[in-house]
């Protein structure tokens, strides 16, 4: 049973290294963003100068942001939680609240995300959606896939949870969880 639960811990670990590295890659889009905000601020206004494009890769990199990240924000706790209760529960309690909420609601939402998600993806591929407005981004097919993207990144990390719930139920306390962050 030990082997068992040390291949799921290094299973959880790789899990989260996949959320951590992919967070950490995508947050950069939030400065990006404030910068080309500002570029198109300044060119409109100062320079009477527009390009679709270049507007819609503010919203672009936001949904990116929002749909990568998701799941690095579940794995750092940053997701909200109503933490009346949970934060007086013992870690043997958490540990069940975490495993059931994920296993309860966490994966079903995500599979039933990306269940309903598919055939949206699929059609946007096939025709190589692309903007509606002239002069616009190429690609909304690529964009619209991290919709799949993020059920699959919150399923891999509800399952990370899952595992972590259970070694702690087991007595377990790994390395990863009271070391640093990565």
């Amino acid at each position: 049973m030990k082997g068992v639960i040390s291949l799921l811990e290094r299973i959880a670990s790789l899990f989260e290294l996949i959320n951590e590295w992919l967070g950490r890659a995508v947050s950069w889009l939030s400065l990006f963003m404030v910068l080309v905000t500002f570029a198109v601020v300044v060119l409109r206004y100062v320079f009477d100068l527009g390009w679709i494009w270049l507007q819609e890769s503010v919203t672009f990199m936001h949904g990116a942001l929002f749909l990568v990240g998701a799941a690095y924000t579940l794995k750092h706790e940053g997701h909200v939680r109503v933490d009346i209760f949970f934060q007086r529960f013992s870690p043997q309690r958490q540990a069940w609240v975490d495993m059931l909420g994920s296993l309860l609601l966490l994966m079903p939402v995500c599979l039933f995300i990306f269940l309903i998600s598919w055939d949206y993806v699929v059609q946007s591929w096939s025709l190589r959606e692309g903007s509606r407005e002239a002069g616009g981004l190429d690609g909304v097919y690529l964009f619209k896939s991290l919709i799949l993207m993020m059920a699959g990144l919150l399923l891999i990390q509800g399952i990370s949870t899952v595992i972590r719930s259970l070694s702690r139920l087991m007595g377990r306390v790994d390395e990863v969880e009271t070391g640093s962050d990565g």
